[in-house]
């Protein structure tokens, strides 16, 4: 019996844990939505505004990038064309293997992250901030 119950605990926190993420994702769509961006948009910026430097922007390969936004790669490679279609990214071959291809932030994308971070960070200290 004991370990029937603590299944079901660790089941109802796992669901605890997706109904957070679902509520999350829902109120990060409607603050970006004035912005042109989703949750899943704003992440791809966000990593690749995380390693823009002086230097300029920096370039993340497709597959690099898919793991760090926990997409599959055929969900990101129809993401990184909508933001290359809306002049975010621009993407291009990678010079070290032409086989790969790298997705960099243009200048009106780090713009665009620029306008929206704030909300973006706000909806999450609301949301997820345990202390409040």
């Amino acid at each position: 019996m004991a370990a029937n119950k603590s299944e079901r605990a660790l089941v109802e926190e796992w669901r605890d844990v997706l109904a957070l993420h679902a509520r999350t994702t829902c109120e990060l769509d409607r603050a970006l939505q004035p912005h042109g961006l989703g949750a899943s948009d704003f992440e791809v910026l966000d990593v690749l505004a995380e390693g823009a430097s002086e230097d300029g922007p920096a370039s993340w390969r497709v597959q690099e990038l898919a793991g760090r936004v926990h997409l599959s790669q055929s969900a990101l490679s129809r993401l990184v064309a909508r933001l290359e279609k809306d002049g975010l990214v621009v993407r291009g071959m990678c010079p070290e293997d032409r086989r790969g291809v790298q997705v960099r932030l243009t200048g009106k994308g780090l713009d665009r992250h620029a306008e929206a971070k704030p909300l973006q960070r706000e909806v999450l200290t609301r949301m997820l901030d345990r202390d409040s």
